[in-house]
């Protein structure tokens, strides 16, 4: 079982809004879905890439992005059954704590990972030269080199009931690069904990 995490302090919705999407706009799978998206807002991308987190206009619209992209705040997609009212802070872990958390229950993550939905496991199967559904690995490979060469990665997003059992919300293949490197101690996070976080972070 992890040990309570490495407070790092007070985080809030709209960082961890923020922080989501601006992983998003990263991503080779869902960059291009929300640059569709904040075009057909009329928003440029400085809204994501770099957040005034002070401006209630530029994180109402930020909120309504992720309304629209995944569904947050609408119980449907992504969000489906996540609570509505979450402490979230900023945190460390070591490099036991991150190997103890655990993917989403997702298809492709649980084939990934073998089942056990661990990232550890997932980074066996892949130097093994082990797909999951066929698709490719190597976006998880440049990243675990990225992150051997030293590049610092955006925090990932966890939640769960309690600091101690934590399922991944955005960040999965950097988490997945962080274990094909060996994981380390001193990576960023935002924690999200709620009594009824149980119905997501299964």
């Amino acid at each position: 079982m992890l040990t309570v995490v490495q407070v790092l302090g007070v985080s809030s919705e709209d960082e961890m809004v923020a922080c989501f999407l601006s992983g998003e706009l990263a991503s080779r799978r869902f960059g291009q879905n929300l640059r569709s998206h904040l075009a057909a807002a009329g928003q440029a991308e400085q809204l994501l890439t770099h957040p005034d987190l002070s401006d209630a206009g530029a994180n109402f619209a930020r909120r309504a992005l992720l309304a629209a992209t995944r569904g947050y705040g609408e119980n449907r997609d992504l969000f489906e059954n996540f609570p509505a009212h979450v402490t979230w802070t900023r945190a460390l872990l070591s490099a036991d704590e991150a190997a103890g958390v655990r993917y989403l229950d997702y298809s492709y993550w649980v084939e990934l990972s073998g089942g056990s939905r661990r990232p550890a496991d997932a980074a066996a199967r892949i130097k093994a030269g082990l797909r999951a559904f066929d698709v490719p690995n190597e976006p998880f490979v440049d990243a675990a080199h990225a992150f051997i060469r030293g590049e610092r990665f955006p925090p990932l997003i966890l939640v769960g009931e309690r600091q101690d059992k934590l399922v991944c919300l955005e960040g999965h293949l950097r988490l997945t690069a962080y274990a094909l490197g060996g994981f380390s101690t001193g990576i960023e996070c935002l924690i999200g904990t709620a009594p009824a976080m149980g119905r997501w972070a299964r």
